[in-house]
């Protein structure tokens, strides 16, 4: 029975760290559906982060949090978007520029909100992220540690579906798809190319504002400069393992949560293993997984190009 509870714990870890590597992939296969790269989830994640722990200290509301959270990180996504759509900047350059703008403003506001630190006030527990199933499941069993989850990790799953079927299932989706393998096709059946790519990058900032919450007022408390460190990186891989398509990448998002989860189980347990070795665990396993089971994968034709409207 013990190693049954074990290993629901061990789930139950997975699914909290991979819910907001969930939402940051979404904001990634949203934004590459329509041709354009976006290098700048890490620094959008970090960014909505810092919102969500900020705006849930002070207002003392969850899901007000988590909604200016994603505002928060979308208004960033513009700048991404006016670099790449609007001057035809480099889109992977632009992506570290925000990298570095994203951490950096976060860190610039909390020392104006928080009296010169670095870091956000903790959340007061009862002012966190609710568990809707807290209290009704019986407690110290599997299915207690497995499904126990943080409101977010729902919504996570949920808006899989939902983007699945914005994709694949809407007018606004078809744009999207069409935009980012042959614009100047959607161009001359009436489709206002750059009008569809800004509003997919400034959904896979909201996106990935919804990762960043998901980490300051749910899985911890608070937020600190190395809350996000490199998450926004393995949700783009997770993104690429999965083929560009949002199952695909729930799929591997789990896969790099899981790795997550066996090493904060294993960091708990009497195991003697080093502690940098069990820190460096998910990335090792994200760029295994990139080289031998990605290996050449290739997203939609006009992925990375930009597009005008009288070019040859």
């Amino acid at each position: 029975m013990n190693s049954i509870n074990n290993l629901g714990i061990i789930i139950g870890i997975s699914l909290m760290y991979a819910a907001p590597l969930i939402y940051t992939a979404l904001g990634g296969v949203i934004s590459e559906n329509a041709g354009v790269i976006n290098i700048g989830l890490e620094g959008m994640m970090t960014f909505g982060a810092f919102v969500g722990a900020t705006v849930g200290y002070y207002a003392q509301n969850p899901w007000l949090a988590f909604l200016v959270a994603g505002i928060g990180a979308g208004a960033l996504a513009i700048l991404h978007a006016v670099a790449c759509i609007t001057f035809s900047a480099d889109h992977v350059v632009s992506g570290i520029a925000i990298n570095f703008i994203g951490p950096g403003l976060a860190v610039f506001l909390s020392s104006l909100f928080f009296e010169g630190a670095a870091m956000t006030k903790p959340i007061p527990l009862e002012f966190k992220m609710p568990q809707p199933l807290n209290g009704i499941l019986p407690e110290k069993t599997f299915i207690n540690s497995v499904f126990n989850q943080y409101a977010t990790v729902y919504m996570a799953f949920l808006l899989v579906a939902i983007v699945w079927f914005l994709l694949y299932k809407t007018r606004l989706g078809l744009r999207i798809r069409s935009v980012g393998e042959h614009p100047r096709a959607a161009d001359t059946l009436g489709i206002n190319v750059n009008r569809v790519k800004y509003i997919a990058v400034i959904l896979s900032g909201i996106f990935a504002g919804f990762g960043g919450a998901a980490m300051s007022i749910a899985v911890v408390a608070n937020f600190r400069t190395t809350l996000i460190s490199g998450q926004g990186f393995i949700a783009l891989a997770a993104m690429i393992f999965g083929k560009w398509k949002p199952f695909g990448a729930m799929w591997a998002c789990l896969l790099f949560g899981a790795a997550q989860g066996l090493v904060v189980y294993l960091g708990g347990t009497a195991i003697n293993i080093p502690s940098t070795l069990l820190a460096m665990a998910p990335y090792i396993i994200t760029l295994l997984v990139l080289i031998f089971v990605v290996g050449e994968a290739n997203g939609p034709s006009a992925n990375g190009l930009s597009y005008e409207k009288n070019q040859g």
